[in-house]
């Protein structure tokens, strides 16, 4: 039997060996208890509270040990959430007041019984998960309207923002993140809502309307926290879409939409990017122009293609700015009795946060059970929604369970601390053979741990959110302030821990 603690600075070797030699402190004395939340790949439980508490003792426990180092502070979480894209807003539109009520509530109050969806991703005009494609200006063929005489938030009026306003009854802290997908076509290369690219002559015109929407927004009680500057501003292929390459962006960035922003004395923060993990040069490009440089907030990042390491080395080069995760769909077959859902906590809640994110966004709330609404032509048809929407009959997909997962304990605010990471050096102890009694130290230099994250809440408390992506592991151990708690879980299991 052996216990490991984690090579770091905060956790010296004279405390670890008093620790095992019996020199206790009063603190590591008292025992906690912590209670978890789990879901099997089995569907046996989906994120359910286990029955019983889970206590932890002084001494070592069996399995590979999580260590967990409050002294290592990392980035404060701004929250967990989905896209509430224009067809989703639509479907819940559709639903009777009374079963709209129950599911909003259901996803986003953050009570005892529910979820506490903490984000949430807007488009700015339609995306490709609408019905049909608008603009907040839109005119006949060889029309301009360079003062915006003619802007209006027009089909947002009809679903998103009154549903907004119910979610904003139910939690007024949710956060706001609004992305557009393309400019209206008239200021448009090929006055054509897919593909093409702004017209030079178009860029002080097309920042005004991006704060002119922050600006409307506001009138109507919604404050938007953040925005993107361009969905995807490598793909043209969606309907909507616009590209935008790196040294135009540049340009709009730093020459039209910054003074747009400061003109009309705007607080909302300003991403970068908001593309794929495999071109981490864009964002850093970006920042490296001294006047952007000064008024970005941070990056975004989607995980389509790439690597998510490349958040980190973004954070390197610039841990002076944010990172954020704006966009992922991950999908189940419906019907299916298995959910593989520690490879996806792995992947969108783990190595997200580990990799510096101070959000996490899924693609996106809701459709129907065709995967509808979309747009024709370049809409996404295969975009499973966190929930299933038909007429009233709501079903939960494997995106909820993925969000439930984080944003149920780690409310915005809560900041991710040291815990022993996959790959890590660690200390252990052994009884020396010819001598009993007599204590020996080894180094090992590839901990074999579950994949997890740590948080530290508001409240005071410790989460700890671990995916058992294996097919044979279903102990490990848990160790904090010198105590340890033996722990079960399934093979492809997820748990989270709270104490």
């Amino acid at each position: 039997m052996h216990s490991s603690i984690r090579n770091t600075p905060t956790v010296t070797l004279i405390a670890f060996l008093v620790h095992y030699t019996g020199i206790l402190s009063a603190q590591t004395n008292s025992t906690s208890r912590m209670e978890a939340w789990i879901t099997n790949p089995d569907r046996s439980s989906l994120f359910q509270k286990a029955p019983e508490a889970i206590a932890f003792r002084n001494g070592t426990a069996r399995g590979a040990a999580i260590v967990i180092d409050a002294a290592q502070s990392m980035q404060s979480i701004d929250g967990f959430g989905f896209a509430l894209t224009g067809g989703s807003a639509e479907l819940l539109t559709k639903m009777s007041t009374d079963a709209r009520s129950k599911i909003l509530k259901q996803l986003f109050a953050s009570d005892e019984n529910n979820v506490g969806v903490s984000y949430l991703r807007l488009s700015i005009g339609a995306s490709d998960m609408n019905s049909f494609v608008f603009s907040y200006d839109d005119l006949g063929n060889g029309e301009t309207d360079f003062e915006l005489r003619k802007f209006d938030l027009g089909q947002d009026r009809k679903d998103v923002i009154p549903v907004l306003k119910e979610i904003l009854e139910i939690a007024p802290n949710v956060k706001i993140l609004g992305s557009p997908w393309s400019a209206p076509a008239w200021m448009k290369s090929n006055n054509n809502v897919r593909g093409g690219t702004l017209k030079e002559e178009c860029y002080p015109v097309y920042a005004a309307y991006l704060a002119r929407y922050v600006q409307e927004m506001k009138k109507e009680g919604i404050t938007i926290d953040a925005i993107t500057i361009q969905n995807e501003p490598l793909n043209s292929k969606n309907t909507p879409s616009m590209q935008w390459m790196v040294n135009q962006q540049l340009v709009f960035l730093r020459d039209h939409l910054y003074p747009a922003f400061a003109k009309a004395g705007l607080a909302t923060k300003l991403i970068l990017f908001d593309h794929n993990t495999d071109r981490p040069d864009y964002p850093l490009t970006l920042l490296s122009d001294p006047v952007i440089s000064q008024f970005a907030d941070g990056t975004g990042f989607h995980n389509y293609g790439g690597d998510m390491g490349a958040m980190s080395k973004v954070h390197m080069a610039r841990p002076d700015k944010n990172i954020y995760f704006t966009e992922q769909m991950i999908t189940e077959r419906p019907g299916s009795p298995t959910v593989n859902i520690a490879a996806t906590v792995k992947r969108m809640v783990i190595d997200t946060t580990r990799n510096w994110s101070r959000n996490v966004i899924l693609w996106n709330l809701a459709a129907d059970p065709n995967n509808n609404p979309h747009t024709n032509n370049g809409g996404c048809s295969m975009c499973q929604g966190a929930i299933t929407i038909d007429r009233d009959a709501v079903s939960l997909n494997i995106a909820y369970y993925t969000v439930a997962h984080a944003s149920k304990f780690v409310r915005p605010g809560s900041v991710r601390i040291g815990s022993t990471n996959r790959g890590d050096q660690t200390v252990s102890l052994t009884e020396d053979e010819e001598r009993p009694g007599l204590k020996r130290m080894a180094v090992i230099e590839d901990t074999q741990v579950l994949p997890n994250v740590a948080f530290h809440t508001p409240e005071g408390k410790i989460v700890l959110i671990v995916a058992n992506d294996t097919q044979s592991v279903s102990s490990f151990a848990i160790q904090y302030k010198g105590q340890s708690a033996g722990i079960r879980l399934n093979p492809g299991a997820v748990g989270t821990y709270i104490w």
